[in-house]
């Protein structure tokens, strides 16, 4: 970046930046870092001071990792070598590992530095700036091949191409015309607790399958603090909350208080949904990309980050509509082809664990294919959707509880797995299988 594109914000700027980014995130700065090391010119607006809280967990698997810039060193607050699981409080039964099976970071450190590497390939970042919409005809662009992005202020920044990574409720996302169909509450909690709780904890994350069709909790050990949150379809609410306070009182940690409570929308695409508009893509939460079962969207925003700038790349050098849709129709390929298929499967896994818990968690906590599959996939040794491919067993049993998740919604009587006997849930870990 040359010295004469370090003041991105005059008002009368009419310079052309090649790509403009919205939304400082995982997706968005993994966007704003592909496109710079490109060489083109790249802005990165985020509407919030950097660094900032962000309702997450803060688990980095394997494919978080793998989608990581070259030299990017991950701020663990800790490594999990186990996993306690639970059945709504009871069954608890807990599954270790001699290798690390993922880390654990807090967000505002983890985004920064994502933000930072974006920055040093060449990005120019500016915070406090808030997008009010895009605009791809009218007097605003001057003509075809730009695109108008207009603040909040009035001020308008023009690009070749943008990439939408601002969340959730994403005004791009609206832009683009992206549909969903699932949307889910998370409500979580970040507890600082002391030195004796924390070491119970240390390398040991609990997942307790939750009360509510589709719901889990988990505790993340970060140092001194714990993150302790649930999540269910949203419409929920009142009951949503009650089983993180009940989640809460029975770990033994009612007695500590927060230091934040947040909740988050967290929103799935439809599998028609749109990716682009013309010479706008959308990536991460804009485009309703995360795993629909766990919900997880690190690993999402990253790879579609990554994709959503390197296509970005291609479209702003596009002389016409024909090409620059034609790269757009590219990037949605490459989407719908990778995550898009893993979403398909975690689809199918959600049907199924919001009818049949039980059996999931006899299966992780008691056949050590299930577990094993389990390590593989938070390592990224395979995901959901490769292990389903690649392991006959695995499909067989996915196909098998389809088709009685089908007869079941048909009204054809199917006799439900046993409920185990209860067993209650501690902070200290238990006895339990090692890898």
């Amino acid at each position: 970046m040359s010295s004469e594109n370090a003041d991105a914000g005059s008002e009368h700027d009419e310079r052309v930046w090649d790509v403009v980014v919205v939304g400082a995130g995982p997706a968005g700065a993994s966007a704003a870092y592909a496109a710079a090391v490109a060489g083109r010119q790249v802005l990165l607006v985020e509407k919030a001071e950097l660094p900032r809280y962000k309702t997450c967990g803060g688990g980095i698997i394997g494919p978080s990792r793998d989608s990581l810039p070259p030299g990017f060193e991950l701020p663990f607050r800790d490594r999990v070598h186990a996993v306690t699981f639970s059945l709504n409080g009871k069954l608890a039964r807990t599954r270790r590992s001699k290798r690390m099976l993922f880390g654990l970071i807090n967000r505002p450190e983890f985004d920064a530095s994502l933000v930072e590497h974006a920055q040093k390939a060449g990005a120019v970042l500016r915070t406090g700036v808030t997008v009010s919409r895009v605009e791809q005809h009218g007097p605003a662009v001057p003509d075809r091949r730009t695109v108008a992005v207009v603040l909040a202020d009035g001020e308008t920044v023009l690009a070749r191409a943008v990439v939408g990574a601002d969340g959730s409720a994403s005004r791009i996302g609206a832009h683009v015309g992206v549909k969903l169909d699932q949307v889910d509450l998370g409500l979580e909690a970040e507890i600082p607790v002391p030195p004796t709780v924390a070491e119970d904890w240390a390398g040991r994350v609990l997942i307790d399958w939750g009360p509510l069709p589709g719901s889990y909790g988990w505790v993340f050990p970060k140092g001194d603090t714990l993150t302790v949150g649930v999540i269910s379809a949203r419409g929920e609410g009142a009951a949503t909350k009650r089983y993180l306070e009940d989640f809460i009182a029975r770990l033994g940690l009612a007695g500590f208080e927060p230091a934040i409570s947040s909740g988050h929308l967290t929103r799935c695409r439809s599998e028609d949904s749109p990716l682009s508009r013309g010479r706008v893509l959308v990536c991460g939460d804009a485009a309703g990309l995360l795993e629909p079962w766990t919900r997880e969207g690190i690993s999402f925003a990253l790879r579609s980050g990554r994709l959503a700038g390197e296509w970005a790349v291609r479209i702003s050098e596009s002389h016409d509509a024909v090409d620059a849709r034609r790269q757009a129709l590219n990037y949605a390929f490459a989407i719908k082809a990778g995550l898009g298929v893993e979403m398909g499967v975690g689809r199918r896994m959600l049907a199924i664990f919001e009818r049949r818990p039980g059996l999931l968690h006899a299966a992780i906590t008691g056949l050590r294919p299930a577990w094993n599959m389990f390590a593989d996939i938070t390592r990224g040794s395979t995901t959901l959707a490769g292990a389903v491919r690649t392991h006959p067993l695995a499909r067989r049993a996915l196909d098998l509880l389809d088709r009685r998740q089908q007869l079941s919604e048909a009204g054809t009587p199917d006799a439900e797995a046993p409920e185990p006997g209860a067993a209650g849930v501690t902070g200290a870990p238990e006895a339990g299988a090692r890898e």
